[in-house]
């Protein structure tokens, strides 16, 4: 059973710093792209940052570029997101998706979801 479990999530203030981590299971990490998206209140989801396991490449959203980094640990089927400089508008539930192959900004390209950890900025 493919399985990809958020964890990390919580209450911190405007300035502060998270760490989120994403858990797989149930399929050959080495050969899939994981990418973080979030949803706010009323607003559509949107990705956040994508990684390939097998290659390396990194993408970033404009609106968190030099805050926030992407990183793996492949022997544990470990995905990360670093956020630092954190800002109320970062206030959102975040998810982890799974695809096979490449990275994709597209949520619908992504074949798994976790059930998302939430994360409000206070200001």
């Amino acid at each position: 059973e493919v399985q990809l479990v958020e964890s990390g999530g919580g209450l911190v203030q405007t300035g502060g710093s998270l760490r989120l981590s994403c858990a797989a299971s149930g399929f050959t990490f080495d050969d899939y792209a994981i990418g973080w998206f979030r949803q706010a209140p009323g607003k559509e989801r949107e990705e956040v940052s994508c990684s390939s396991t097998n290659d390396g490449l990194t993408y970033y959203a404009d609106s968190v570029k030099g805050r926030f980094t992407i990183s793996s640990d492949n022997a544990k089927n470990m995905v990360y997101l670093q956020m630092n400089s954190l800002k109320p508008e970062d206030t959102a539930v975040y998810y982890c998706g799974a695809r096979a192959g490449a990275p994709s900004q597209q949520q619908s390209a992504y074949d798994y979801w976790g059930q998302g950890t939430q994360v409000t900025v206070s200001s």
